[in-house]
């Protein structure tokens, strides 16, 4: 009996296991997950950029007026537009004739094999898009995803970020504490509540607050230690989606990272998460993922050895992460 289509098999096996991959980085990431249901999640259809809309300032029309005062009805300029550079990411899954033909012949034989090397790929996309999730944007010569070490910045009065500098613009600059200089000492379980209190009461604007905070091991430890036990409330809905969470001032504090060395196979080796000593406040109403609609995650069709015995398909993603208000976002951390 002759050995199926190669080209066909893998094609068909692949579109039948990545269907579910962007899901599942949704479901496997805490900020992702938040996005989904704050709905900041926008794929984007096309375009030289990828475009953020603002609200930067107040109409400055507003004035207090008596009887027949005349009226300012100046056109006020409160929008402008943040833009983002495309950002892509490729894994790849290849068979060569010799296992796909010879060694393991028919669908019964190849599927396994192949079934293993996507679920591996599919990890390792996981595992660096979560990664490329908390960067500067650096890596690969500024290829990376543009992620929260850029938008919400260690250091917010310098730097470019959508195309407007912060060292002009104020308004699109994040909050900051660093504990040894803002608080006097490193963090610590007799300091942690106090300086956390202290974040917060800058990131509050009415009913605008952060929703959703991200813990390295070490200050998610010191948070967890700093409870009572009567006091270590975690929230039902992360805990169902998987996540180590607890609640301060209403939002969820997940911890996002691994120490150092437990990252835990190989598979997981580029992965950092959240960076060491770090504490981002969020809210995600203003964090938005921007994958483009056809390349959320999805196999590329007819990509083909034309110099091996081998057949290769790509697993693809387009995008970026954006950011719509800088200054409700905060940071804590350590030199």
């Amino acid at each position: 009996m002759p050995s199926p289509n190669l080209s066909e098999i893998v094609t068909t096996t692949l579109r039948n296991r990545t269907g579910k991959l962007a899901d599942n980085m949704k479901k496997n990431t805490a900020l992702l997950n938040r996005m989904e249901r704050r709905g900041t999640i926008k794929p984007v259809t096309g375009g030289r950029t990828i475009v953020q809309e603002l609200e930067y300032a107040e109409n400055a029309t507003y004035q207090r007026y008596s009887g027949y005062e005349v009226l300012n009805i100046s056109p006020s300029d409160v929008f402008t537009a943040a833009e983002y550079d495309w950002k892509q990411a490729a894994v790849a899954v290849s068979i060569s004739g010799l296992e796909g033909s010879v060694q393991n012949t028919g669908p019964d034989a190849i599927i396994p094999l192949l079934r293993s090397r996507i679920k591996n790929a599919e990890k390792t996309m996981q595992n660096n898009i979560w990664s490329d999730m908390y960067s500067a944007g650096t890596a690969d010569g500024g290829k990376q995803i543009g992620g929260l070490q850029l938008l919400v910045a260690d250091a917010p009065t310098t730097g470019t970020v959508g195309g407007i500098n912060r060292a002009t613009w104020a308004f699109w600059r994040n909050q900051k504490f660093q504990t040894t200089v803002d608080g006097g000492s490193a963090l610590s379980t007799a300091n942690v509540q106090r300086y956390m209190n202290s974040m917060y009461a800058k990131l509050v604007r009415g009913t605008d607050k952060p929703d959703l905070i991200l813990a390295d091991t070490n200050y998610y430890n010191l948070y967890l230690n700093s409870l009572q036990a009567i006091q270590r409330i975690s929230d039902d809905s992360m805990a169902q989606a998987g996540f180590t969470s607890l609640k301060y001032m209403g939002a969820d504090v997940v911890l996002d990272g691994f120490a150092a060395g437990a990252a835990g196979g190989a598979a997981s080796t580029s992965a950092q998460g959240c960076p060491t000593n770090h504490m981002y406040f969020l809210n995600t109403d203003y964090i938005h993922w921007r994958p483009h609609v056809d390349r959320d995650m999805v196999p590329l069709d007819d990509v083909q050895s034309i110099n091996q015995d081998a057949t290769v398909r790509l697993i693809v993603w387009a995008g970026n992460m954006t950011l719509s208000n800088a200054f409700l976002q905060g940071v804590m951390f350590q030199d």
